[in-house]
Parts: structure tokens; sequence; C-alpha cells
């Protein structure tokens, strides 16, 4: 089964290795949606796959990173389109989170990406 749990982000960002005259290549911001999906068995006992309260200690040090940043001055998202926002959230979040199954990032209400890892 799958738990997930979503995640409001404001951030700025450009997106460099675009042509010039792309209008993302200029600094920008989005109010992303960061999904957290994680999957497993229901314990008999809780009731729970996951408890909620897990995903979000194993995402808040993510979150205080990227939250009201410009997210190009992080370490490794010198070029953070959402596909590659997903691919650095995962790596980060993989070692804490087990049964992580996928990360979805919505840029606004009809785009965005999901990884499910390599």
């Amino acid at each position: 089964m799958n738990v997930y749990k979503t995640f409001p982000i404001e951030a700025a960002r450009s997106l460099p290795n675009l042509p010039d005259g792309h209008p993302c290549k200029n600094v920008h911001g989005h109010s992303f949606k960061i999904t957290i999906t994680v999957c497993g068995d229901v314990d008999e006992h809780t009731g729970f796959v996951l408890d909620f309260s897990n995903i979000d200690a194993a995402f808040k040090p993510i979150h205080d990173q990227i939250d009201h940043t410009y997210l190009n001055k992080i370490d490794g998202l010198d070029n953070p389109s959402s596909e590659n926002l997903c691919k650095w959230i995962w790596a980060e979040l993989i070692p804490s989170l087990p049964g992580l199954s996928q990360i979805e990032i919505k840029e606004t209400d009809s785009t965005g990406c999901i990884y499910k890892g390599e």
C-alpha cells in the first residue's frame, strides 16, 4: 500500500541551460507542492504503513534547506529543474525514509514530474 504526504515549498530558481529568450532561464518563483510517497505493508497492530510524522521528520531537514530559497545556490542544484529537484530530494531522503517509492513535484496545478528512483 502507498501512503503519502504533501509539503508546500516556496522557492525561486533559474534554469541556466535553457536557450536565451526562454522565460524560465530568468529568475522566477514557484509555489511547489512536493509529495513524498512510501510503500509498504500495513502493520496489523498500528494499522499504519508508516506514521505520517515519520515522513515529516525525514523531510524536515530538506524542507528547511529548500523552502524560501534560491534553489540554484544549493549544492547539487545548479540547474534546478523539477526533474533535477526530484532526483536531488530522492538522494537526500532515501537514507532516512525506508520504503520511499516516489516523489512528485508540482510546479503549478497542471505541470509537474514524478520520480521513482533509479
